[in-house]
């Protein structure tokens, strides 16, 4: 694999229990191949397993002794990131881009007083 080619993970659409091994492996490899992005802006689908293969990208990027920048997280991801509180973990020293004080409400409190 030459430099040209290293993997920024663009391609990758879903981060999900159905592909979270692969998708582990694949962002391993790249960072082990010298990648230090990931572009994830095309992924759509994510589900609880996606923060751990995050930390594990940036376990393994620390481990190589680089700083791996995650790039165009959605918004679900984000939000799963700050739920289970490693935000910070998974986005070291890009806080500021990530905004990682505050978690979105999922849903606008409703109003409990229906006056009708």
């Amino acid at each position: 694999m030459t430099a040209e080619s290293t993997d920024n993970l663009q391609s990758l659409t879903s981060l999900t229990v159905l592909n979270a091994t692969a998708a582990q492996e694949r962002g391993l490899a790249a960072i082990k191949a010298g990648q230090q992005a990931f572009d994830l802006s095309n992924v759509t689908s994510v589900d609880s397993v996606a923060v751990s293969v995050l930390l594990s990208w940036q376990r393994a990027a620390r481990e190589a002794g680089v700083q791996l920048m995650l790039h165009n997280l959605p918004a679900s991801l984000k939000n799963l990131t700050k739920l289970y509180g490693v935000c910070g973990l998974v986005f070291p020293g890009q806080e500021e881009e990530q905004d990682c004080t505050s978690v979105a409400p999922a849903v606008a409190p409703a109003d409990q007083h229906h006056h009708h």
